[in-house]
């Protein structure tokens, strides 16, 4: 039995590859804050701070500026540990989930749009966390065997291994090693973008991989970059990912799925050739599809303006090019993004026919279509608008990447009683 606890959990690819798999598991909590952002400050600094990120975003700081950031930045990690200690104080996991989901809505934040996807998917789910930095897990020892998340690459500000895990204070990395550190699940797959290895000249990595082993005490795989469409996905989306087993579990070796193949092309996934209801998946997990069209009315809500479909069609400028290629038989990565219509070289477009003036009438991807490309079956709820589900497929992991690490990782016996 696996029984399963997720932090950046966006839709649940881990928990579509146990459905598809049929392994026999347990979903014991999430939690994923749906990209609010949760301001500990008052109105005139969170509107200080937000001003100095655009402006680092941008590259504009002053060295005053980068001072005053660093200073922000330094108390409202302490603002957050004084709410932690508070939270930890508090004498049930219910009375904590309710604290910090109000600490969200006092603050007028929207809805958190990920989790009501995700409450419509795994209903089973026992425990929904908002906020990792507020999460106990303490409340979870003992009720998990397997954690699994990424957390955003950030670098740490402390060169070296000299005081542990506070290293890598003040970093969402930190959260993710604080909760394994709680809860000691038996096993870890910790997932994250293809620059993990390289980031800050290989320092994070190399701080990431001391914690993981030094100070937490699990044995870990070298990162591996795995490419959805090695997987049986026709998409191009390279991600690393990294198991961890505890010192104490005996078991067998890890070791890394060997490539599968693919046999699909982003064709094959588009509703004009496969309605909804049409893509599914065998008894084996894999992936199933009924060659018929779908209704041309829905296809259509996605049709680009001739406006914007001159802008992703362009070539770029004389300082920045790009391809204007569409109908990719492999997709290009999906990105949270794509609301945003970038160029045709970004994102990925569809011809559906020829205007007046001989030029290409384009579509975007559907949201439904989104969702395939990311490994999810037509029998996943889609409960938010289109543009909700572009962020959420553009964040998620792809299901059938996970499902292979999955089999190899249950084939070590680690799960075993």
């Amino acid at each position: 039995m696996i029984k399963l606890g997720t932090v950046f959990s966006g839709i649940g690819a881990i928990e579509q590859a146990l459905k598809r798999l049929h392994a026999q598991h347990e979903i014991v909590f999430a939690c994923d804050n749906g990209d609010i952002e949760l301001s500990l400050f008052d109105r005139t600094l969170q509107k200080e701070y937000k001003t100095l990120k655009t402006k680092r975003g941008k590259r504009t700081l002053t060295e005053e500026d980068v001072n005053r950031l660093n200073h922000l930045s330094s108390l409202e990690n302490a603002l957050a540990e004084e709410t932690r200690s508070y939270i930890y104080s508090l004498d049930d996991k219910k009375s904590k989930m309710q604290y910090v989901e109000a600490l969200y809505h006092k603050s007028g934040r929207k809805e958190n749009h990920v989790k009501k996807t995700y409450i419509a998917n795994y209903p089973e789910v026992k425990d929904f966390h908002w906020d990792i930095r507020f999460l106990d897990g303490r409340d979870y020892q003992g009720s998990i065997n397997l954690l699994v998340g990424g957390s955003p690459c950030q670098a740490f500000s402390t060169v070296g291994a000299q005081a542990g895990l506070d290293d890598t204070r003040g970093t969402l990395f930190y959260e993710f090693a604080r909760i394994i550190s709680e809860i000691k699940p038996k096993s870890f797959i910790f997932e994250n973008v293809k620059g993990l290895t390289t980031h800050d000249n290989g320092r994070t990595w190399e701080m990431i991989k001391h914690i993981f082993t030094n100070v937490l005490h699990y044995r870990i795989t070298e990162p591996q970059l795995l490419n959805a469409s090695d997987y049986g996905i026709p998409q191009t989306r390279r991600r690393i990912f990294v198991v961890g087993i505890r010192n104490d579990i005996e078991c067998k070796t890890f070791e890394y799925p060997k490539p599968t193949g693919c046999k699909f092309t982003m064709q094959d996934f588009l509703e004009e050739n496969c309605a909804p209801g049409c893509f599914t998946y065998n008894m084996d997990g894999s992936i199933r599809i009924i060659k018929k069209p779908g209704s041309q009315d829905h296809i259509n809500r996605f049709v680009l303006t001739p406006k914007v479909r001159d802008y992703v069609l362009a070539s770029g400028t004389k300082n920045f090019r790009t391809s204007t290629k569409t109908d990719m038989p492999i997709a290009r990565t999906l990105l949270k993004t794509m609301t945003q219509h970038h160029r045709a070289g970004v994102d990925n477009y569809i011809t559906v026919g020829m205007d007046s003036e001989g030029k290409k009438v384009l579509r975007a991807l559907t949201d439904r279509e989104c969702l395939r490309l990311m490994g999810y079956s037509d029998d996943f709820h889609i409960v938010v608008s289109p543009m909700q589900i572009y962020r959420q497929a553009g964040n998620s992991i792809v299901v059938d990447v996970m499902m292979a690490v999955l089999k190899e990782l249950i084939k070590t016996g680690v799960f075993k009683e």
